[in-house]
């Protein structure tokens, strides 16, 4: 690679010669001699194997190729210039790639995230919706933020928080159903989600009363789940800290207050050759901090 890579030395001589015309204001521009400016231009000629310059006997004039050449280097001065600036003006800036689940991304994650980026800048977050674990070796990912056990291969958990998950349905079908026991959502329509699949019976065994197993619709995430359950389909088991704007509104209720805390938890999980990188550093920082302030 070092062969078909100049110097930087060689192409700030080569776009300062080119922009200005001649070697001695090219020289005045960079603090050298003219005799510095013009060897640095020869050595990348030889480099390259061709003519960038026709010289005259007062000016430089860009040959054909000369000046595709000088355009290509200019935007890519203008490109390490522009990274230099945003590490030394921020230097956790950089390009972040997260996975996220969904709801936990749109219903807790997106509302707060203007803090970040205003703390840090430089930093592009983009992120990848995800239901379930994959693994890291097969995408180019940053971080993920998980929920379940620390248990992840090859990566590094650190626990952000876990779950007060409680029973949440209509007002219209809590009355129609009688729903005020827990004996009496026993014998109520179910809506499962399908990554969590014993939700149900293992809040029932919580609460020591005794269920039909898989009675009910089968849903496949949070969002669905909660559409479903505002038209009266019937009652599921949801986080409560990512349905606060619907039992804010009264379109949802919680029939009957028992809640249930499971072993599993929400984790931002970094593979061990992410765990240096500035951003991911500056992201677990804030992450950390948001949830023990509670902000």
């Amino acid at each position: 690679m070092r062969l078909y890579l100049p110097s930087t030395s060689m192409l700030e001589a080569f776009d300062a010669a080119a922009r200005t015309g001649n070697f001695t204001a090219a020289a005045r521009e960079l603090s050298l001699t003219q005799g510095a400016v013009s060897k640095q231009v020869i050595a990348l000629e030889d480099q390259l194997g061709t003519k960038l310059f026709e010289r005259r006997r007062h000016a430089l004039v860009l040959t054909e190729t000369g000046q595709v050449y000088a355009q290509d280097v200019r935007k890519a001065l203008d490109m390490i210039l522009a990274a230099s600036l945003r590490i030394m003006t921020d230097p956790g800036g950089g390009q972040f790639d997260l996975a996220v689940l969904p709801t936990f991304g749109s219903r807790w994650l997106i509302p707060r995230l203007p803090g970040f980026l205003k703390a840090h800048p430089g930093v592009t977050v983009n992120f990848v919706t995800r239901l379930k674990p994959f693994d890291f070796r097969n995408d180019s990912l940053h971080a993920a933020i998980h929920y379940g056990l620390p248990d992840w291969p090859n990566a590094e958990c650190t626990y952000l928080m876990g779950e007060e998950i409680v029973p949440i349905c209509s007002p219209a079908f809590r009355d129609e159903h009688g729903v005020t026991s827990c004996e009496s959502l026993a014998a109520a329509p179910f809506l499962h989600i399908s990554t969590r699949p014993d939700a149900w019976k293992n809040w029932f065994l919580e609460q020591d009363v005794d269920m039909e197993e898989h009675r009910g619709m089968v849903v496949e995430d949070f969002l669905t789940a909660v559409q479903a359950a505002m038209v009266g389909m019937g009652a599921v088991l949801l986080p409560k800290f990512l349905i606060e704007r619907e039992l804010g509104s009264g379109e949802l209720v919680i029939p009957v207050d028992r809640t249930y805390n499971s072993k599993f938890g929400y984790y931002l999980v970094v593979p061990h050759d992410k765990t240096t990188y500035a951003p991911t550093i500056a992201f677990r920082e804030w992450l950390l901090e948001t949830v023990s302030t509670g902000t």
